[in-house]
């Protein structure tokens, strides 16, 4: 199987800020695009992120469970094997991704996702 792309899909631009903390944290690039809804409808999003995920496969990584971001990517992805979509994207979670990319779409969403859920933690005072 191909190494995956990873797409963020964000409001404003953290999208962007999430691929350059990545960059620079691993040396990895070309792993992951930055896909932002600022100043667009959600048929200009959908557009913005067919042309990230190219000929795929691909994860979609939300920023948020819910509005146009989610949305567009979950119908875009909706009976696609070779697209996996994940909500609550975090650091850490992409972290995991750059260095998993050799599996599934579906398996690299539930590992990333694992990988950020398990980084988010309350420390003791």
């Amino acid at each position: 199987m191909s190494e995956l792309r990873g797409v963020i899909i964000s409001h404003a631009a953290l999208a962007q800020a999430l691929v350059s903390a990545v960059g620079a944290i691993t040396g990895v690039d070309g792993a992951l695009l930055a896909v932002s809804n600022d100043g667009c409808d959600s048929g200009a999003l959908s557009a913005r992120i067919i042309e990230a995920v190219g000929a795929g496969p691909a994860v979609l990584f939300v920023d948020l469970p819910g509005g146009s971001c989610l949305t567009s990517a979950v119908r875009l992805a909706k009976g696609k094997a070779d697209l996996g979509v994940v909500t609550g994207v975090n650091l850490a979670m992409l972290l995991d991704f750059v260095f998993h990319r050799d599996v599934t779409p579906a398996e690299a969403a539930r590992r990333a996702a694992d990988a950020g859920g398990k980084a988010i933690r309350v420390p003791a005072a």
